[in-house]
Parts: structure tokens; sequence; C-alpha cells
């Protein structure tokens, strides 16, 4: 790849980025970001397909299928993205999908 203003600029600021969530507490505050903003993310597709009755289907499918590709990418020894940030992060916005979903089916009562 050659090295344009734009590829040293990206990379400037994926190497400042690292700089700062190796404090523990930024990538605390990170994965505990990535959950919530997955809780959120969670209730509002239960909304949106509630309101649309005949996609529920279609939405279950498409969670559960990114769920197993979440889980197959963190959990692989081939990706290894237990020990990256994007990997953690990536894990915890499909926790905080499923929480999300399992919560509004409680509070639906099914």
């Amino acid at each position: 790849m050659q090295n344009t203003r734009l590829s040293t600029l990206v990379d400037a600021v994926g190497n400042q980025l690292k700089k700062e969530f190796r404090n523990p507490w930024r990538r605390l505050s990170l994965i505990v970001m990535s959950l919530l903003f997955g809780v959120y993310l969670g209730t509002a597709l239960a909304s949106t397909a509630g309101q649309v009755g005949y996609i529920d289907i279609v939405a279950s499918a498409l969670v559960a299928l990114v769920a197993e590709a979440i889980s197959w990418l963190f959990y692989s020894r081939r990706w290894n993205a237990r020990a990256t940030l994007w990997g953690e992060a990536l894990n915890a916005v499909k926790f905080g999908l499923l929480y999300g979903l399992f919560l509004i089916a409680f509070l639906l009562g099914s």
C-alpha cells in the first residue's frame, strides 16, 4: 500500500486510539457502552419488528445468524478476537442485543 496522507492519518488515529484504550478504565467503559448499545439495539429491533408483524421470523433468523457469526468469530482460535478490543466490544454488543431481546420477552410475558 502506498504511503499517502490519508493512510498516514488513519495510521496515526489508530495508534492514538490504541494508546488511549490501553488504560483499563477506558477499555472497560468502552465495553460497557457497547453492552448498553446492544441492549438499546435489542429493544429497538423488538419494537420495530413488533410493529410490522410479518417480519418477526426474518428478524429472529437474522439475529440468530448474526449472534452465531459473532460467537464463531470471538471464540475461534483462528481469528483470536478475544485479545483485541474490537472483538471484546463486538461480543459485548452481542450480549447486550440478546439481553435486550430477553428483557422485552419477559416484559411482554411470552
